[in-house]
């Protein structure tokens, strides 16, 4: 077995980083930056629990095929992840906060990380102080 017993036993290190790292590469933008977010949690959770994960030697390749499952066009599975689970949460953060349908609206416009600190604003300062930088911000928009 030799050469190609040790290659198939550690099949999980040789085309790991090819299809983890490289191939992502080449996705659009949207599942690429989704797929980076998620390895980035699965690096945390493997370098939190390695101790643990040392035990499992099928972990390298449960981490390669959930990787393939994220990036590959006919999976496509961090466009899912994004579409069932990151939209739908933000979307629920907007339908259950107390606003009005105006401020509604602009809280969707906003980045996540955004309409988080606005979100904060309003809890610090209050809905009147949030109102009060609105109405600066439109005159200002009004003057240019």
């Amino acid at each position: 077995m030799g050469v190609l017993g040790t290659m198939v036993r550690h099949l999980d290190t040789i085309i790991g980083p090819v299809v983890m790292l490289l191939y992502p590469l080449q996705c659009d933008d949207q599942q690429w930056l989704t797929y980076w977010v998620l390895y980035s949690f699965m690096t945390l959770f493997e370098l939190s629990t390695h101790e643990i994960l040392a035990w499992f030697p099928i972990w390298g390749y449960l981490k390669l095929m959930f990787c393939i499952w994220l990036v590959m066009p006919m999976f496509n599975g961090a466009a899912y992840i994004n579409e069932n689970y990151v939209r739908q949460y933000i979307k629920n953060i907007g339908r259950s906060s107390n606003y009005s349908e105006e401020y509604k609206k602009v809280l969707h416009m906003m980045t996540f990380d955004a309409r988080k600190a606005v979100e904060r604003y309003i809890g610090r300062y209050g809905p009147d102080a949030f109102e009060r930088v609105v109405r600066a911000a439109e005159k200002e928009s009004k003057k240019s």
